[in-house]
């Protein structure tokens, strides 16, 4: 967990396969104006697994909202890039401040969608059977962390990072125990009650989007937001999935814009 600035409380949440590392820079853009508290997802980053069965959407909503409520976090809103945007939604349902005002959620390249046809069986069966067998994670850990491998998984995503950005990613890869809790959570990942709850969630919802993304096509963004009752849509030029680490600076002129706008 990281957690600096002062003001209105703002919790940013990872997708799958990051950590709080990649709002580094995010992070130092929106400080000023937020107290900002971004958490590691179970296993992955710098926490340590708890329950093996619980890395999926509902069991995290659950765990992340007894967390706040144990701390005592009421978020104005909820940051959440790619999977993390489907946590940031569910949990706009379950966390509110003392006046019952549910948190703003900004999902940026929001994963709201599941796989078509026969990939919808096939992926999270195999995610299933590698989290499963002894050794995957230390197999893709000591076959994927190499600097050229690492930059080429980046570059499959749509986006282009710094020598900085690549090697905190190549850590990660490295770590066995991280790789571990990403295939856990894609092997339990579901949407089919979130998707089909669209229509009912009302709270304030920006999508910011890079044109370029190869992981979450544009077009995930721009179906889901009409589904949403109060929900818009901004398309970033040129990035790709890890867009809010190209381009942290635009990414929290967007931010600022929409949480600063005073009609909720």
């Amino acid at each position: 967990m990281q957690e600096v600035g002062e003001g209105p409380l703002v919790l940013m949440l990872h997708g799958a396969g990051g950590s709080t590392h990649s709002f580094r820079g995010l992070i130092t853009a929106l400080c000023p104006q937020f107290r900002i508290v971004a958490l590691d997802l179970p296993g992955q980053g710098f926490t340590q697994l708890g329950a093996r069965h619980r890395c999926g959407l509902e069991p995290m909503v659950q765990d992340i909202t007894a967390l706040c409520q144990q701390e005592g976090w009421a978020p104005t809103a909820i940051i959440g890039h790619s999977a993390g945007s489907a946590l940031a939604l569910r949990l706009s349902q379950t966390l509110t401040d003392p006046q019952g005002q549910a948190p703003d959620v900004i999902g940026i390249n929001p994963a709201l969608d599941t796989f078509d046809g026969l990939a919808g069986v096939l992926f999270p069966a195999i995610a299933k059977m590698l989290a499963a067998v002894p050794f995957t994670a230390s197999l893709f850990s000591a076959t994927s962390s190499t600097p050229a491998r690492v930059q080429s998984l980046i570059r499959g995503t749509g986006s282009e990072l710094d020598k900085e950005g690549l090697r905190l990613y190549q850590r990660l890869v490295a770590n066995r125990d991280h790789v571990d809790g990403t295939l856990l959570m894609m092997s339990q990942w579901s949407l089919d009650g979130l998707l089909k709850s669209l229509p009912e969630i009302a709270t304030r919802t920006l999508f910011v989007i890079g044109t370029e993304d190869r992981t979450v096509p544009p077009r995930v963004a721009r179906a889901a937001a009409p589904r949403l009752k109060n929900a818009e849509v901004v398309e970033l030029e040129g990035y790709g999935h890890l867009v809010h680490e190209e381009a942290p600076d635009r990414m929290a002129t967007e931010i600022s814009r929409f949480l600063h706008t005073q009609d909720k």
